[in-house]
């Protein structure tokens, strides 16, 4: 049973990495704005804006003369919440 949800928690983990750069990628092609209809742009924007779009919400205080600071609230709440799975770990 340990085992088990060790392999839970360490896989949880390594969800949370992979959507902290899918949060970066995004970030960084908001700099670029490529083309909208490419697949993979679309796909990106899915993953990720109804992220954006809640933290935005709940604090409206993010978006700083144009500038969105969500990605950095999203990868902090997300570096947080690994911290504490993987204390849960040990």
């Amino acid at each position: 049973m340990h085992i088990i949800v060790n392999s839970i928690i360490g896989m949880a983990a390594a969800i949370i990495d992979i959507y902290i750069w899918i949060v970066i990628i995004a970030a960084l092609l908001s700099f670029v704005n490529p083309d909208p209809y490419n697949q993979i742009v679309q796909f990106i924007r899915k993953l990720t804006e109804p992220a954006f779009a809640w933290v935005r919400k709940k604090m409206p205080f993010v978006v700083i003369n144009g500038i969105d600071l969500s990605p950095i609230v999203i990868i902090f709440a997300l570096n947080i919440l690994k911290s504490i799975l993987i204390s849960l770990y040990i």
